[in-house]
């Protein structure tokens, strides 16, 4: 079976797996106070051009948004998320269980804009609804879709003047900033954001996010919060270890290009083979229409998720291409497709 089901199957590139084994024997200070955590820390600030943000390890993408939000927010107090966010429709009501209710947008191609930011704003009025006060984005997208430069200074401007905060979920965000469509600089995200996370699950690692305060108002006590939501790891150092390698000369935007590029070819082969796209992808997931026929032999021979009936017989499925994705693999996926669309 070719593997196009998503981008964290394999345990981890094999890089990362040697340095945890080179040292799987030495003593380390636990959780995330440990030597190799301050040395991830330290090469995530200088890729960021950031000195004076706050890097913390977690270790999956659901607790570390439901612990930043829970965090930032108090109890009477939302967030807005695209009605495909993470936060709304993936995390099994997470943020939600904090107290914090979920203000959602229809969004376009899986993004928020200013208009749908102010009109979710102002139609909560009074203190007899939630108050908004943190904007939540993901990049890359649900969808596969990026924010541009443009985009995200438009938010930011707005989200000043509306004084939201405005956090980033960047479990995608190495495919985000490796798009050939992108103009966002890394030392962009300190700038726009109060808070991100960089997701290394999802590019390489054998689990772990990284989550960056740049706000000076919510860097105290961030450590509590970690605690209280249960995300504090005591064995922090494996994750710091693993930022490490994956940071320290560029193997995460390695990792983050072939999964673009492997995506970028089975797009054009789709595309050239008839086929239609649900969303405009630009990174590594993509989302294909098929009809029953087709979903039943691909399944035979490919492995993806099934995301929903479009209608009577068209079907919209998802493939996702990783770090570990070669060419050989979507040239076979490529023939198979080609041969159910002649």
């Amino acid at each position: 079976m070719i593997n196009l089901r998503n981008d964290y199957s394999q345990v981890g590139h094999p890089r990362i797996l040697k340095a945890l084994s080179d040292v799987c024997l030495y003593d380390n200070e636990g959780y995330g106070l440990d030597v190799y955590s301050d040395k991830a820390a330290l090469v995530i600030k200088k890729l960021l051009n950031n000195e004076s943000a706050d890097v913390h390890f977690m270790m999956n993408g659901t607790g570390t948004n439901k612990t930043v939000l829970s965090h930032i927010l108090r109890p009477y107090q939302a967030a807005i998320s695209c009605n495909t966010g993470h936060i709304n429709v993936h995390e099994t009501g997470a943020v939600e269980a904090t107290g914090h209710k979920v203000i959602v947008c229809e969004g376009i191609d899986g993004k928020l804009n200013t208009k749908l930011i102010e009109k979710a704003f102002y139609s909560h009025t009074d203190e007899h609804m939630v108050m908004p006060k943190a904007v939540y984005i993901s990049n890359a997208t649900e969808t596969g879709s990026i924010y541009s430069f443009n985009e995200l200074k438009n938010i930011r401007q707005l989200c000043d003047k509306l004084n939201l905060y405005l956090y980033m979920d960047g479990a995608r965000l190495g495919v985000a900033m490796c798009s050939e469509d992108n103009s966002v600089k890394w030392s962009d995200l300190c700038g726009f954001f109060d808070a991100f996370c960089i997701g290394a699950t999802k590019n390489g690692a054998l689990l772990g996010e990284a989550v960056v305060i740049c706000n000076e108002q919510l860097k105290k006590d961030f450590r509590y919060s970690i605690k209280n939501g249960g995300g504090m790891y005591a064995k922090g150092f494996i994750i710091g270890m693993e930022f490490y390698e994956l940071f320290n000369d560029g193997l995460y935007l390695d990792l983050a290009k072939n999964a673009n590029n492997m995506a970028k070819i089975l797009k054009e082969g789709i595309l050239a083979a008839g086929y239609d796209m649900e969303y405009d992808s630009s990174t590594n997931q993509l989302f294909v229409i098929v009809n029953e026929y087709q979903l039943t032999k691909l399944s035979k021979e490919i492995t993806f998720e099934t995301f929903y009936k479009k209608s009577e017989n068209e079907i919209v499925i998802r493939f996702v291409t990783s770090f570990a994705t070669t060419k050989e693999q979507i040239m076979k996926a490529l023939k198979i497709l080609e041969d159910l669309n002649k």
